[in-house]
């Protein structure tokens, strides 16, 4: 007996999938009362747009669908938005290019937020100086339509933190890890967060790729002191993963690119795979009494 068949044969399987009805933290409560969700979320990560291997036309089909399938509330993006500027032989076109591709592709749902974190492939690190306007995380901030490089929005009883582990070491600098803090403990009780951030902060996927948060350690001492997190999101290792740890589900959910919108190699478990993993997206279902489901869904484009 497969761990699926001997998860299903005690019950914790009811009528859904091992993503959609574990991930709660605190049993399969919500979807056994059939609540509606206060809020349905798309996940996207690690879109790495891009000219070649038709990858425009098939990320606005994508968007098209889950829009037409989920009816999200919005959408969030934990960031690799472009294919890449941060390799140092890109020029200044490329990045242009990209960022265009980029805005044709997101219009196509205009209507519908977007709420973005900053991915390491985002920042043009090699432009001629750093006063350039396309340098760094400022340029994608503007291009991405932000507030900030880390910012929180609130929908609900729930709130969304984007964060920028684009730092020394895969890290919060001292200034953002002090307003998250701050933000955290204001939080009251019966609302509760979610994190969002390009690197995973715990979880299966930075043990088998690396690329993982340094800080993870301080930052669940903080989730765990304050208890309001109920959810961390993230992308960057192209894998899905999903790992529950003091009540939190951390959810490194695969990549809209796959295999970058390429077949992939003999590694792969299938076309267009990273390695076990089909590109797709997320859908979450948020509830007011804090419970979840996060489900991971390939979209086979």
């Amino acid at each position: 007996m497969n761990r699926q068949d001997f998860l299903s044969s005690i019950g914790l399987l009811a009528g859904g999938s091992l993503a959609g009805n574990l991930l709660t933290g605190e049993g399969t409560e919500a979807t056994a009362k059939k609540v509606k969700p206060v809020l349905t979320v798309a996940h996207i990560t690690d879109v790495h747009i891009r000219e070649g291997d038709d990858a425009p036309a098939r990320f606005k089909k994508v968007l098209r669908n889950i829009v037409d399938q989920h009816k999200p509330d919005f959408f969030l993006n934990t960031g690799d938005s472009i294919h890449d500027a941060s390799y140092d032989n890109v020029v200044r076109q490329q990045v242009t290019d990209q960022w265009a591709l980029w805005d044709a592709c997101v219009k196509s749902i205009s209507g519908y937020e977007m709420h973005s974190c900053l991915g390491n492939h985002d920042m043009w690190w090699k432009a001629p100086s750093k006063e350039d306007e396309m340098y760094g995380k400022d340029y994608v901030v503007k291009r991405l339509g932000t507030p900030h490089r880390y910012y929180t929005i609130q929908k609900q009883n729930w709130h969304f933190f984007m964060l920028d582990g684009n730092n020394k070491g895969i890290s919060l600098d001292e200034e953002q890890f002090s307003w998250l803090k701050s933000k955290l403990e204001a939080i009251p009780e019966g609302e509760f967060a979610v994190m969002t951030s390009h690197y995973p902060i715990l979880g299966t996927t930075q043990v088998l790729e690396g690329g993982g948060h340094s800080d993870c350690k301080a930052l669940k001492n903080l989730f765990f002191k304050t208890n309001r997190v109920r959810l961390c999101l993230s992308g960057h290792n192209h894998l899905s993963d999903n790992t529950i740890y003091n009540n939190i589900t951390y959810a490194c959910n695969g990549a809209m690119s796959g295999f970058w919108w390429g077949k992939g190699d003999k590694d792969s478990a299938g076309p267009y795979f990273y390695q076990e993993t089909p590109p797709g997206y997320a859908i979450l279902k948020l509830y007011k009494d804090g419970t979840l489901e996060n489900k991971y869904y390939p979209h086979g484009l």
